[in-house]
């Protein structure tokens, strides 16, 4: 045998139990609360992100959500408002001004929805996988 560690059904049983449920923890982390208990707070004021977890003291100051939710949302807003941009102007000829100002104020109001709720899902991606300081042992 050489320096290779061969996987043993413990091994493999013990990896299986320290995984975290991603989607829960992310689906926690979109409505706001901790991914780990569900039960405390993630966000304060509009974007900023609770040192603790009020409920289970799990910690999040080492978070690294730091541009990707301003990057999903753009890539969901644009994604979304670009085609249907496209389909009123082809289906329905509005003014330009009109139309412009329906896709100013509905790319506004969802990206106003979508950038806390994309912060916390990321968090919560984060927290399931360990990333940064979330590996840590308490």
């Amino acid at each position: 045998m050489s320096q290779l560690q061969q996987a043993t059904p413990d091994s493999a049983d013990t990896a299986a139990i320290d995984d975290r449920p991603r989607l829960p923890a992310m689906l926690r982390g979109w409505r706001g609360k901790c991914p780990s208990c569900g039960g405390g707070q993630l966000l304060y004021g509009y974007l900023k992100v609770n040192d603790d977890c009020a409920v289970c003291r799990q910690e999040f100051h080492h978070h690294r959500a730091d541009d990707g939710p301003a990057y999903l949302t753009i890539l969901f807003v644009g994604h979304l408002l670009a085609p249907a941009l496209h389909i009123a102007f082809v289906v329905w000829r509005p003014e330009p001004l009109t139309l412009f100002t329906i896709f100013a104020v509905g790319c506004t109001a969802l990206s106003l929805y979508l950038l806390p709720r994309l912060k916390g899902a990321l968090i919560g991606f984060q927290w399931a996988k360990k990333m940064g300081g979330f590996g840590r042992a308490s």
